[in-house]
């Protein structure tokens, strides 16, 4: 029973030392409950931690000090709610919580300034917080399969979004800011109730490749007769065109304007 259980031990101690030398603690399918002490204990050493897929209920509010973490991936949990002191994370750069029972993000999440990508589809959020606007390095915002009735006013002033992803919410129309997002290159509403976009966003949004609202209220022709509809034409079937040039294959979605007819 001794030798197992000094195995046992040295086998930790063993984990231990080589998430503490690599930095990096992987977690998944580890059907855990709780969320570990022993990666907290670790602190400063932690770049990355992933534990998808687990039964976590709930992240303790000592994950502040993990404070060298750049990536946290939580994803297939069964979590409900992030804590407020998040935002003390300062070295986050990539956070996936998709698939969990989110309802909302605490305000402290805009004090992530290093974000670069912030993903949490399949939750069931209503809303965002007006401070995602101070993410001004976000490059990606995945926010697909929620309960979103709209985006805050203060997402236009991320202003290093270059893909927009909000499939699969309740969505009615998108604030005026977005025309602000001139590094902006895709843009995905699926299946929302859009009845109409900021007339100015294909002017405005010069870098705008690919704009997707399938099952959505608003017609081809207001789309067509937007300003800027040219130009935008223009760019998406250079995109195509060097997609075919480099032999990618791409979805039956590629060749058209992202609008049901």
């Amino acid at each position: 029973m001794g030798c197992c259980q000094s195995k046992g031990a040295d086998s930790k101690a063993n984990r231990i030392a080589r998430w503490r030398s690599t930095g990096i603690v992987a977690l998944r399918d580890a059907k855990l409950k709780t969320f570990p002490d022993e990666v907290l204990e670790l602190d400063r050493s932690v770049r990355t931690l992933d534990l998808t897929h687990n039964k976590l209920v709930e992240i303790p509010v000592d994950i502040s000090k993990l404070v060298n973490m750049q990536r946290l991936i939580l994803a297939s949990n069964l979590i409900e709610q992030l804590p407020i002191n998040i935002g003390k994370l300062q070295s986050l750069k990539v956070m996936i919580l998709d698939g969990n029972q989110i309802t909302s993000l605490p305000d402290e999440l805009g004090q992530l300034v290093r974000l670069e990508k912030l993903s949490t589809s399949g939750n069931m959020l209503m809303s965002l917080p007006e401070t995602i606007g101070s993410l001004r390095n976000l490059s990606l915002l995945n926010v697909c399969n929620n309960k979103l009735k709209y985006l805050p006013e203060s997402v236009g002033s991320c202003f290093s979004l270059e893909e927009l992803q909000a499939n699969d919410n309740l969505i009615e129309e998108l604030p005026a800011s977005v025309c602000n997002l001139v590094h902006l290159k895709s843009l995905c509403l699926n299946n929302n109730k859009v009845s109409q976009i900021p007339p100015n966003l294909l002017k405005d949004c010069k870098a705008l490749q690919n704009i997707s609202l399938h099952g959505n209220p608003i017609s081809m022709d207001q789309f067509q007769q937007m300003e800027g509809f040219q130009e935008f034409e223009a760019r998406r079937k250079k995109k195509f065109d060097k997609q075919i040039d480099s032999n990618v294959m791409i979805g039956s979605n590629g060749l058209d304007e992202g609008v049901d007819l």
